[in-house]
C-alpha cells in the first residue's frame, strides 16, 4: 500500500561506477579554491575514517552544479557523515544517524555504511551518561532498527538489546526526556522523539513490536499522542509517518488531511521550505525565511508524500524533483539553512540525506550516473 516502505527504500542498489565531473568539485572556499580531483573523489573510491576528505562548509553562496549527479550526492553524504565521525566521534541527528536512515536507499554493502554502522553498535553497547542520555538511548534504538529492517531484514542481537533499553526510561505519559537545544526540527521538543522511538519500533523486523515490552511501551505512545497533538506540519508529517508501520496513531482520514495540507505548502517553484514546516524561533534574533524551497523542506515532504502512497509520477511529485536536479550545489548537496542560527547550517547534511531518499523513492537514482 505504501511504496516507500522500507523494503522500497533497500531495493536501490546504486554501482558507483562513475566518477564526478570535475566541474562539480570546484568551487570557492574561504578565499581559497578546493579541488577535488577525480582521482581523489572519485565514485569508484571508497571514502574511509583515514582518507576521508572534509566537503567543507555548508554555504548559502555555493554555486549550482552544472548538471544534477546522483553520485555526487551520495558523495556528500557519505563524507559529511564520515568526517562528522571522525572529528566529532559522536552522532547527530543532521548527519551521520539520517546517513545509515538514507544510506541503504543507494547501497549499504560498501566501507562507508559499515564505518558508521559499526561506531552505532559499539555506541548501542556502552551507552553514555551524558545529560541527554535518554535522547541518545532512543535515537541509537530507532536508527539500527530501522537500518536493520532496511539492510538484512533481521532484528540483530544490538538492535534488540537497545529497543528494550527504551522502555525502561519512558515516561508515564508516554514521551521521553528529549534534548531541547533548540536545534529544529530534532532538538527541541519531546514530539520528535516519540515519533522516532515509534517509527523504529514499528519497522524492527522478526515481529519485535509484539513483544510484551513494545506493545506496552506502544500504548503509553498511543496515549501520548492523543494527550499531545502536534504543534506544526513537521510535526504531523513524522507522526504520519510512524503511524505507516504502528496502528492507532492517525486514521486514514487523518493521513489524508496531512497529505493535503503539505502539498498546500509547495511552492511555486515546486519546493518546499522547511521553515513553513515549523513555527520555530530563531536564536540569533533573525527571520525565518518563509519564501525560499530547500533541500530539507523539498526531500523530507516528497518522501513523506511517496511513503504515503503518492505516485511518483504525480504532476506535484514531478516538480519537487525538478526543483531538486536544478538546486544541487556543485559539491553534490543542497543546502539549507538553520532554523536556530546563521552558522553551520548542518541541517543541510540532514536535507541532502532526504533529498537522496526522495529521488530514490521516485525512481531517479537509477535514471542517472
Amino acid at each position: 500500500e505504501y511504496p516507500c516502505s522500507i523494503s522500497l527504500i533497500s531495493g536501490y542498489q546504486h554501482n558507483h561506477s562513475s566518477s564526478m565531473s570535475i566541474r562539480a568539485s570546484l568551487w570557492p572556499l574561504g578565499g581559497l579554491v578546493l579541488l577535488l580531483t577525480v582521482a581523489s573523489f572519485s565514485i569508484e573510491k571508497s571514502a574511509t575514517l583515514k582518507n576521508v576528505i572534509d566537503p567543507g562548509p555548508n554555504r548559502a553562496d555555493e554555486p549550482f552544479i552544472e548538471e544534477f549527479s546522483f553520485s555526487a550526492a551520495v558523495r556528500f553524504m557519505d563524507s559529511a557523515a564520515l568526517s562528522w565521525q571522525k572529528k566529532r566521534k559522536c552522532f547527530a541527528c543532521h548527519s551521520n544517524y539520517v546517513f545509515l536512515r538514507a544510506r541503504p536507499a543507494v547501497k549499504y554493502e560498501v566501507p562507508e555504511h559499515k564505518t558508521i554502522r559499526s561506531a552505532l553498535e559499539h555506541l548501542a553497547e556502552n551507552p553514555r551518561r551524558t545529560n541527554y542520555w535518554v535522547t541518545e538511548a532512543v535515537m541509537v534504538a530507532s536508527v539500527l532498527a530501522q537500518n536493520d529492517a532496511a539492510t538484512t531484514g533481521k532484528l540483530s542481537p544490538v538492535t534488540r538489546k537497545a529497543l528494550d533499553r527504551i522502555w525502561e526510561a519512558q515516561r508515564e505519559d508516554g514521551g521521553w526526556n528529549w534534548l531541547d537545544d533548540n536545534e529544529p526540527p530534532s532538538e527541541i521538543d519531546d514530539h520528535y522523539g516519540v515519533t522516532m522511538a515509534a517509527l523504529g519500533v514499528g519497522v524492527a523486523p522478526d515481529n519485535y513490536s509484539d513483544t510484551p515490552a513494545a506493545k506496552k511501551g506502544l500504548d503509553n505512545i498511543r496515549r501520548y499522542f492523543r494527550n499531545n497533538p502536534p504543534v506544526n506540519m513537521h510535526h504531523r508529517a513524522m507522526k504520519m509517518l510512524a503511524s505507516l508501520h504502528v496502528d492507532g496513531i492517525m486514521s486514514s482520514d487523518e493521513r489524508q488531511k496531512v497529505i493535503k495540507n503539505l502539498f498546500a505548502l509547495q511552492k511555486p517553484d515546486g519546493g518546499w521550505g522547511l521553515a513553513t514546516l515549523g513555527n520555530w524561533k530563531r536564536s540569533d534574533g533573525k527571520e525565518q525565511n518563509y519564501e525560499s524551497s530547500d533541500g530539507y523542506g523539498t526531500g523530507f515532504t516528497i518522501y513523506v508524500l511517496r511513503c504515503a502512497g503518492i505516485s511518483a509520477e504525480d504532476s506535484r511529485i514531478r516538480k519537487g524533483i525538478a526543483w531538486l536536479k536544478t538546486h544541487q550545489r556543485a559539491s553534490g548537496r543542497w543546502f539549507t539553512r538553520s532554523m536556530k542560527k546563521d552558522s553551520k547550517h548542518y541541517i543541510t547534511h540532514s536535507g541532502t540525506a532526504y533529498a537522496i531518499l526522495a529521488l530514490a523513492a521516485c525512481g531517479e537514482a537509477e535514471a542517472h550516473d
